[in-house]
């Protein structure tokens, strides 16, 4: 009858003693069924899955490891695995599976046990733990980061439950806690849409616009009702508009040329971009604006609505159809079919109600420094990071950014095949070469 042991071993000093065990367990026949290491500074953990042919064979092998670990100055355990343990290790694929990312300045070893205290008590397990982030950003003085990915797993969890607990928890626990359940897709996202004002930029440029017009108190109650989902979107954009109406043009460009852009956008888009991912401004804000961005960063696409403008000044009217939450979805979904991209592998950012709609139907919809009824509706949220803290949900490491991408460099604009076409008479701008 064949035997299935568990080897847990752990040491610390600069050896690498992987090979030596490795080679313990290969002198005697072992089927190796799983290994797991960890090396964490100097302190190495490993762990073998093996099944032998006999009894007997199981005790030599025994005997061997222990010995091996006391001339090696390493700590040995070895546990026998029954046969129902085995078949019910085995069957673990069963489980549903979650990634969790855990993003905050700081993580305290306090809020690690809530959390693995919270996903106790719903007979959730910790499979794995990784950290994305940098040691040096961790324990960076003046501007602290940290990211880890927890690997969970569970039966009968119900994901809206699981998002909701965590979300609670993440609001007490002063950090962003992201669940994604853990498919093909979660790794291979293709298209990124962004609403632009309180996004990409650290304005409302509406706002900004009345305030040079001396009607900004009223049309910022306008908005402010608006991204709470007080009112609809269409019906306060053309409110807000209207009250603009005699404002001199010339702002456009004086407002356009200070643009705050969101920290992190830089990094992001220059990681986007050297990833090939399509990218898009899907925003009830203004096309002029939208297209400096686009200039600057290389977005694909550009959708948002013209300000009519004659004799040099401002009508307090929009030209074409207004691009409200319908029509971001509808707009993200038009996208995605052009580049031949499924749902499930786009990505939509944005921080109003009226961003709920695209965020909705996006494989990965985030809310982005937002109201607390979009964070709830939301898959994800972002709150204590800049737009870079996306890149930590798509798994990608701080290494490997600083090891492909330049500070200095932005990629290389390639154009999309579909951007030379009219797109209904909407809005849609694009670069040329």
């Amino acid at each position: 009858m064949t035997e299935v042991l568990l080897i847990t071993i752990s040491c610390s000093g600069p050896s690498d003693i992987s090979n030596t065990f490795t080679q313990v367990l290969a002198e005697s026949g072992a089927v190796l069924l799983d290994m797991r290491r960890a090396l964490v500074h100097s302190a190495l953990a490993l762990a073998y899955t093996v099944r032998l042919s006999t009894k007997a064979q199981a005790a030599e092998i025994e005997r061997a490891i222990h010995r091996t670990a006391w001339e090696a100055g390493a700590t040995a355990h070895v546990s026998k695995i029954s046969e129902a343990q085995f078949y019910q290790w085995a069957s673990g694929h069963e489980r549903q599976r979650f990634i969790v990312t855990l993003i905050a300045p700081l993580i305290t070893a306090a809020q690690m046990a809530c959390i693995s205290s919270v996903l106790g008590s719903m007979a959730i397990m910790i499979d794995s733990i990784e950290r994305l982030s940098t040691l040096e950003s961790a324990a960076d003085q003046q501007d602290p980061r940290i990211c880890l990915e927890l690997r969970i797993s569970g039966e009968q969890v119900d994901p809206s439950d699981l998002r909701r607990v965590l979300l609670t928890l993440a609001g007490s626990c002063d950090l962003d806690i992201a669940v994604q359940e853990d498919s093909m897709f979660r790794g291979n996202r293709r298209l990124a849409v962004f609403d632009m004002d309180s996004t990409l930029i650290q304005i409302e440029v509406i706002d900004e616009l009345a305030r040079l017009a001396g009607v900004g108190e009223q049309v910022a109650a306008i908005t402010e009702s608006a991204m709470r989902g007080n009112l609809d979107f269409e019906t306060s954009f053309c409110k807000r508009l209207s009250l603009l109406r005699g404002l001199p043009a010339t702002v456009i460009d004086e407002l356009g040329a200070r643009l705050p852009v969101t920290p992190g956008t830089h990094r992001l888009m220059r990681t986007l971009k050297s990833l090939g991912f399509r990218t898009a401004i899907l925003s009830g804000g203004f096309s002029c604006f939208a297209r400096k961005l686009q200039q600057r960063f290389g977005f694909d696409y550009v959708y948002a609505n013209e300000l009519e403008i004659k004799d040099g000044t401002l009508t307090g009217k929009a030209v074409g159809k207004i691009v409200n939450g319908a029509r971001k979805a509808e707009l993200l979904g038009q996208i995605a079919s052009q580049e031949g991209i499924p749902l499930e592998q786009t990505i939509a950012v944005g921080d109003g109600a009226n961003d709920l709609p695209m965020l909705s139907i996006a494989g990965l919809g985030v809310a982005f420094h937002a109201k607390p009824v979009v964070r709830e509706k939301a898959q994800v949220s972002i709150s204590t990071f800049g737009l870079d803290g996306l890149l930590y949900l798509l798994g990608i490491r701080d290494r490997h950014i600083e090891d492909s991408v330049s500070e200095n460099m932005f990629p290389a604009y390639s154009p999309s095949p579909f951007l030379d076409r009219e797109h209904e008479g909407l809005n849609a701008s694009r670069i040329t070469s």
